[in-house]
């Protein structure tokens, strides 16, 4: 899950789902992130596939996901780069040499936009396979200072929602340029972050040619969407059954503008869910009735795979359940709003209207 980020919350891999409910968008992401990683014990029979019919090609999907695709040409620099971050701090990067990108989906960036060399580190939601072998420093949910520090970095990158606040502090009280975005929530905001993280690295003409490329890559996938005269109703079901999660997406989940885009209904939020996620129950599946149900791969081995998915209370009788209409996308990428974001909806399109077959 970008995406989402790492986990937010006292036991990690242990929440309670009412609790995760009341929590704002910017405190759940980072915890489904982290679950997307932890605590999902393999599935049995059915799990990871495209829906119920059909399970034969998410794994490939998913392990083409796994790799980012750099621009062609190297970027070289131009620094120091003077920026406003999200935190209020005005940041002079005057080296790239040597980032820390404190978030998967900043990793993402930084490695596309050609300078992946220059990383010296990851967090725990860096999982593509260009960044396997960098050493972790993150614990949990928890940013180690210590670890960061430890990496001599001349510049670190983090987002709104990276913690802990005394981490954070600690880095930049050492004197380390420390740049903090915002977490990416919807399609539109893919194009602000490329430009922000580029323009402190010093390579905003790299980053002009990704966002032409992740924009055209985007559009051509919507262009390609089926006309169809009923737009599928789709619930995003977050799913952790080895840690008893089980949550409904609602308007601020963070998939609203991907249903949209392809074609589809959010039905958390046509339901009137106004939260991020809420529990699941019988009574709001039945109001949201979804035609399809929106998984990712990890949740749906995690709970035993389509059938497993359909014992979960309220899950059998909806018109998805009854269809065995699962879409699931690869933990890494459904979320993160990137530069592999055209794949994720390309994904999306092809399982909701079944093209492609």
């Amino acid at each position: 899950m970008d995406q989402p980020q790492s986990a937010a919350g006292p036991l990690p891999g242990r929440p309670h789902a009412p609790r995760l409910a009341r929590r704002p968008l910017g405190a759940l992401l980072p915890l489904l992130a982290l679950l997307a990683l932890t605590g999902c014990g393999g599935g049995a029979g059915g799990g990871g596939g495209e829906s119920g019919r059909d399970a034969g090609s998410p794994r490939t999907a998913a392990a083409a996901a796994d790799r980012v695709e750099p621009l062609r040409t190297t970027p070289t620099p131009r620094l120091p780069a003077t920026v406003r971050s999200a935190d209020g701090h005005r940041v002079t990067v005057r080296d790239a040499d040597r980032i820390v990108p404190l978030t998967g989906s900043l990793s993402e960036i930084v490695f596309t936009l050609g300078l992946g060399r220059n990383v010296v580190a990851r967090d725990i939601t860096a999982t593509f396979a260009q960044a396997a072998k960098l050493p972790v420093v993150t614990r949990a949910h928890d940013v180690s200072a210590e670890s960061v520090l430890s990496l001599k970095p001349s510049v670190v990158l983090a987002e709104t929602t990276t913690g802990p606040a005394e981490a954070i502090g600690q880095i930049r009280d050492a004197g380390i340029p420390l740049v903090v975005l915002d977490p990416p929530k919807r399609l539109s905001d893919i194009g602000t972050r490329i430009d922000a993280v580029a323009t402190a690295l010093g390579v905003r003409t790299a980053g002009a040619e990704l966002r032409e490329r992740t924009d055209r890559r985007i559009e051509a996938v919507r262009k390609d969407i089926p006309a169809a005269d009923h737009r599928p109703r789709v619930a995003f079901l977050y799913l952790r059954g080895s840690a008893s999660v089980y949550l409904l997406g609602g308007r601020d989940s963070g998939a609203s503008s991907l249903l949209e885009a392809a074609g589809a209904v959010d039905a958390g939020k046509e339901s009137g869910l106004t939260k991020d996620f809420t529990a699941i129950t019988s009574e709001a599946l039945a109001k949201a009735a979804p035609d399809a149900i929106l998984v990712m791969t990890k949740g749906l081995e995690s709970v035993g795979g389509v059938d497993g998915l359909l014992k979960v209370p309220g899950v059998a009788e909806t018109p998805a359940g009854m269809d065995r209409r699962v879409v699931a996308v690869d933990d890494g990428v459904l979320l993160s709003y990137g530069p592999r974001t055209d794949r994720v909806l390309a994904s999306l399109v092809r399982q909701l209207h079944r093209t492609g077959r």
